[in-house]
């Protein structure tokens, strides 16, 4: 007669303290486990329910300016830190941790269009419509970190007078030169009161500059004629230019991808495009319902976010159609900058009634420190979430978001007038002349033309 026994170690099932979790084998055969994929669509659903609970993603706002914020800019090598500029020229450093600001840059006769760090973080360049670039010593780290200093004022280290108003500016990822916009392409050096070099292809004003995070020689620029210009410093004239519909407000590059750029559009989409390839965009990202007016990648490169002129901020997958999420306040009016934080947690947002506001970049992530066992129940949440994503229950909560009046009935609106365009094009096509005309997909017919 053989008798079978349980064979299990002490050591592996013994507690070492009384204080410690009491160890439970766990046997994973799926002939054991009838009901695994019916507990974990239930778990995948309450994960989703709870996350909807738990979704407080406005962390505070920061007040002090007087005007609205116009422009904001990130330092490159401290975390904490964000510069921001309004339209009655007023810079000021802020503190994202105690949320005060830190140190203001005062100079600027008219609004501050455009602001951007150095490579190495200790020299800040800002324009406006003054006509002037000034630059200024970034305060370093411990400066930053004192409560002496909320009425510390600095003084610029360089201001350069030039013949026409600026409208944005930005600094090589790795380089000494930074690019200014406006009646034309301005490339300075810090040391330079003149620029080195300077672009034009028409007469229309450049209102946005990016240099690329990967080629630091490459910029793109959106123009007031509709235009987005690619340019190579190492040439004389401009690389290539396309022409849109409507006009392109700003710019991002994809810092994991940087052949790959996104334009915020005025006519409420995002494109995004391949540098070498611009006869088409590569993605339309919808879902605003006015101008968008600025946008950002995060640092990871796999989502953006943008501000618009409907009172709202988005979050978009890099290659996803509609947004993810949508942030707003009652007392948040146009949105004119945005901002990923450095590690990629935080959404920062400038907009017309003065205000700098903090986001959490996932709306319902659990801020402080986290324990291990924390960590992986949320890992696990969020890994069955993913698997059970395209069943109906777990889409429609997911997708849900509520919105304020006057923002749902305009999207109304426009889903209405886009299926009685879609309806108007089919029967106008239908009672055509085979062939004539042509089916033309959203992310070329935006396009009029490409000139190299």
């Amino acid at each position: 007669m053989k008798v079978k026994v349980i064979s299990r170690s002490t050591d592996e099932f013994t507690r070492e303290r009384s204080q410690d979790l009491q160890r439970v084998f766990r046997n994973f055969d799926p002939n054991l486990r009838t009901q695994e994929k019916a507990v974990e669509y239930v778990r995948a659903l309450s994960a989703a329910k709870l996350d909807k609970i738990f979704a407080r993603p406005f962390i505070g706002a920061m007040d002090g300016h007087i005007d609205a914020v116009s422009c904001m800019a990130k330092n490159p090598n401290h975390l904490k830190g964000i510069f921001s500029g309004s339209m009655d020229g007023d810079i000021r450093l802020w503190d994202l941790a105690t949320r005060r600001t830190v140190c203001q840059f005062p100079g600027h006769q008219g609004a501050v269009r455009g602001l951007t760090v150095s490579t190495d973080g200790h020299v800040l360049v800002s324009c406006g419509t003054d006509s002037t670039v000034r630059l200024w010593n970034v305060p370093i780290p411990s400066l930053m970190a004192s409560d002496d200093s909320s009425d510390n004022e600095a003084k610029p280290l360089a201001v350069y007078v030039w013949k026409n108003a600026f409208w944005a500016v930005d600094h090589q990822w790795d380089g000494e030169l930074f690019a200014t916009a406006g009646a034309q392409v301005d490339i300075w050096n810090h040391n330079r009161s003149q620029p080195v070099n300077s672009f034009e292809w028409g007469k229309d004003t450049t209102i946005s500059v990016r240099f690329n995070p990967g080629e630091p020689n490459i910029l793109a620029t959106s123009a007031s004629d509709r235009s987005i210009t690619i340019y190579d410093l190492r040439l004389s004239s401009p690389a290539r230019k396309i022409i849109m519909r409507t006009k392109t407000n700003s710019i991002a590059w994809n810092p994991m991808e940087p052949m790959n750029f996104t334009a915020a559009n005025e006519d409420c989409n995002c494109y995004s495009y391949d540098a070498r390839k611009l006869d088409e965009a590569r993605c339309v990202h919808k879902d605003h319902v006015s101008a968008v007016m600025d946008i950002d990648y995060s640092p990871t490169g796999r989502e953006f976010v943008t501000g618009s002129y409907d009172r709202t901020v988005r979050i978009f997958q890099y290659n996803g159609g509609h947004s993810r999420e949508i942030y707003h306040t009652k007392r948040m009016q146009r949105v004119f900058c945005v901002k990923f934080s450095c590690d990629a947690s935080y959404v920062i947002s400038g907009s017309d009634d003065t205000n700098l506001r903090i986001w959490k970049a996932k709306a319902s992530e659990q801020l402080g420190v986290l324990l291990p066992r924390e960590r992986k129940k949320h890992e696990y949440l969020e890994a069955v979430k993913n698997r059970y994503k395209h069943l109906p229950e777990v889409k429609r909560i997911i997708r849900h978001r509520h919105l304020p009046k006057a923002i749902y009935k305009a999207a109304s609106l426009r889903r209405i007038m886009t299926e009685a365009e879609r309806k108007r094009t089919e029967r106008r096509r239908a009672h055509s002349a085979p062939g004539s005309m042509p089916k033309e997909a959203l992310r070329k017919r935006r396009i009029i033309k490409e000139v190299e």
